[in-house]
């Protein structure tokens, strides 16, 4: 198997790259990444010389680049997008220019060269938010995110992302091209970039800085371990069906001030270095996500818990001052 992976730099795609090469003996890997702020080279170190992988610098808006790239390839799993909240309110071009025009510019590609199968990397917050429920006494059947909830984004960059999922969906409809959809919950682990809430958590407190907490901490984000999302991704690739959609969850909901406590005490520090913010505009109350689908038709499930997960992050962090001291 000949793989593109695309955005294979970033916090994902990265450890979509050692998963591969480690689980995959035959499968040859070309990772195309821009390097843009969130890329980091030093997450593939162990994999540079390996012959089955080779690393590209460029643009998957470059159309002339990427067909040159696929010519002989069997899929391409994109993962390259700007995928940070915070900055999309700041500014929504970058996102729309990657994560809808890239996508556009990989399917047309994937198309005329004949590409097997094409699996988008998109997110649960496509979906919009769910009704508020307390993870520490939720109801016995609460609502969740299903393949078939509508889409409501309510960021620029969810936006972004549900506009790139109608357009690889329409591909399949229109040209009949083999595409597959995975939607991920809150991806954490180790090497993920210090904007995102956990290691921007852990290395504030690490530095003896405050914890900014957005509102009153209360949103309910569903947290999946990225080990275990790049085995879902496999599992969709190997045996999900063509034009299907398919969610993955790590069955682990918590308010952003349980993950907040939680990491405070695996470091043994005290919470009044917690400090409430202003919330951000259209902060997304709750998600959660079925992921029943997935479990069914492609025999996935979720095999870390959140609290062997999060201890594993923090003390990766802890260890790991020189690599998170570096980023911007």
């Amino acid at each position: 198997m000949r793989v593109l992976l695309t955005g294979g730099a970033g916090f994902i795609g990265s450890n979509l790259v050692r998963h591969i090469l480690h689980e995959r003996p035959t499968w040859e890997v070309t990772n195309l990444d821009l390097l843009t702020y969130a890329g980091n080279l030093a997450n593939l170190e162990e994999v540079e010389k390996n012959p089955r992988y080779r690393f590209v610098h460029g643009d998957i808006c470059d159309g002339a680049l990427v067909r040159a790239l696929l010519e002989g390839q069997d899929l391409v799993l994109n993962l390259a997008a700007e995928s940070h909240v915070d900055r999309s309110i700041q500014s929504a071009a970058p996102f729309i220019r990657t994560n809808v025009s890239g996508t556009h510019v990989l399917l047309d590609a994937a198309q005329e060269l004949g590409v097997t199968r094409f699996l988008q990397v998109s997110t649960d917050e496509v979906y919009g938010e769910l009704p508020w429920v307390d993870p520490e006494d939720p109801p016995e059947d609460p609502p969740r995110f299903t393949e078939e909830t509508g889409l409501d984004p309510r960021s620029p960059y969810s936006a972004s992302k549900a506009a790139a999922d109608l357009l690889v969906r329409s591909y399949h409809t229109t040209h009949g091209s083999d595409v597959v959809i995975v939607r991920g919950s809150n991806n954490y682990g180790p090497r993920q970039h210090p904007e995102k809430l956990i290691p921007l958590m852990v290395t504030q407190a690490l530095g003896g800085n405050p914890l900014p907490v957005y509102g009153d901490g209360l949103n309910v984000r569903d947290w999946i371990h990225v080990e275990d999302f790049s085995r879902g991704i496999l599992a969709a690739v190997e045996r999900g069906r063509p034009g299907e959609i398919y969610n993955f969850g790590g069955d682990a909901e918590r308010t952003n001030l349980q993950v907040v406590r939680a990491i405070l005490c695996a470091l043994g520090l005290p919470e009044d270095l917690l400090t409430f913010v202003v919330d951000r505009p259209g902060h997304d109350r709750r998600y959660g996500m079925d992921f029943s689908k997935a479990t069914k038709e492609l025999e996935w499930r979720p095999r870390w818990s959140f609290e062997k997960g999060l201890a594993d992050t923090v003390g990766w962090y802890k260890k790991n001052r020189g690599w998170w001291g570096k980023h911007p």
